[in-house]
């Protein structure tokens, strides 16, 4: 297993990315034992993934990150770099590198704060592994001044420092940022590509991973999840409910409240996972006294923290509500497939009985405007309204079609 077999359906970014980590390890051998670089390289310093939701941006960049990392022996005898086996790809794969550091928006956006000490370290040498590596999962969510920070970065790198990109299209990043760097968009992948990994990689049975492929329309994070974890397969069937419950005012209200809820459960969960664990780990780095009394002059790296917590609870919040909106969009796409006479694959085949309900008591105009009610609340929650002002907008819109 290489560290491009996770990549599902995007066999021309991995044999990109391939070329340039064999590439990259010529370079640092060149370097090392004093021999001339290759003349022509496929390896750059500054690398941007985009792609629709679910394609696999941060996981090509790891894997292109692993492959850099590559210490395996079999290099030396002609072998790719990126076996998946040896200790620089299986630490950087997991997340534990040294020198592979990952950043992801904590809340809605990647302050300068967050940035700071990372685009400081991308200015050193690696510690142990043979490129000093900077992963930002989320940057389109870079804010002005993280951005600049960034920006400043890409443009004079340390000799051995790659950065790692990744967003959702080539305009989510600041043309002065894109322009230096290399830009490999993946494409969805197929229904059927995403089957097959799930009974390959995760042993699921063919009728359910066909189930969860078609579900999620070539989200493979989702898929898999869906395929694996039936709280997840309980929410998305309550989320399909929805529209047959919006038909009165107070069924509406009541759909609306819920989901909400539900969001909010989830963040609640996420956080007692997470946050206890942090808080006391940063306790005991700060030599807190038997039954937890602090040192002076920790009050605010303590509230920094809490502050931290305060806006990832807000994101994971967010981020539940959008997937539940993702579902409801797929839903009402299938009842205009359906209105139309559409011979486009029903993704929401579990839930037929529902869409054929809908789509004879209502017309395509109506669906239309039901997803651009959808699309309204997505909006409204990236302007960072209320959620449940938001949502409650969204399904008195579906009342009225």
């Amino acid at each position: 297993m290489t560290v491009w077999d996770d990549l599902v359906g995007q066999e021309r970014v991995s044999e990109q990315l391939a070329a340039a980590a064999r590439d990259a390890d010529a370079l640092v051998t060149a370097a090392t034992t004093g021999t001339p670089p290759p003349e022509a390289s496929k390896m750059t310093h500054a690398w941007l993934f985009t792609g629709p939701p679910g394609a696999g941006r941060n996981q090509a960049a790891r894997a292109f990150a692993a492959a850099l990392q590559c210490v395996s022996p079999d290099r030396a005898l002609g072998g790719s770099p990126g076996c998946g086996f040896c200790d620089g790809c299986h630490t950087a794969l997991i997340g534990t590198h040294a020198d592979v550091t990952t950043v992801a928006a904590v809340g809605t956006q990647i302050l300068a704060d967050d940035m700071r000490d990372t685009v400081r370290k991308s200015f050193t040498s690696p510690a142990t592994g043979r490129w000093q590596i900077i992963l930002v999962e989320d940057a389109e969510r870079l804010n002005e001044k993280s951005a600049n920070a960034v920006l400043k970065a890409v443009e004079e790198p340390a000799p051995r420092t790659v950065w790692m990109l990744c967003a959702p299209s080539i305009e989510d990043v600041l043309p002065t940022i894109r322009s230096r760097c290399r830009h490999l968009n993946l494409s969805t992948p197929r229904v059927d590509a995403i089957a097959d990994m799930l009974v390959r990689r995760e042993g699921i049975e063919p009728d359910v991973a066909a189930a969860a492929a078609r579900a999620t329309q070539g989200h493979v994070d989702r898929a898999r999840r869906l395929a694996t974890d039936p709280a997840a397969r309980a929410r998305r069937a309550a989320v399909l409910r929805l529209p047959l419950r919006v038909e009165d005012i107070g069924g509406a209200l009541k759909a609306a409240q819920e989901l909400v809820d539900a969001a909010a459960e989830d963040a609640k969960q996420l956080a007692e996972e997470t946050d206890s664990k942090e808080t006391e780990e940063l306790k005991a780095a700060l030599g807190a006294a038997q039954g937890g009394r602090m040192p002076r002059g920790t009050a605010g790296v303590m509230k920094d923290l809490e502050d931290k917590q305060k806006r990832r609870r807000t994101r994971t919040q967010r981020d539940s509500l959008d997937l539940a909106l993702t579902d409801l969009t797929a839903f009402y796409r299938d009842v205009l497939a359906l209105q139309l006479g559409s011979r486009v694959a029903i993704a929401n085949a579990d839930a037929e009985d529902a869409l054929e309900r809908l789509a004879r008591g209502s017309s395509p105009e109506s669906t239309l405007r039901r997803i651009e009610a959808i699309a309204a609340c997505q909006d409204a929650l990236d302007r960072n309204v209320a959620p449940l002002l938001a949502v409650e907008a969204m399904t008195m819109a579906l009342r009225a079609g």
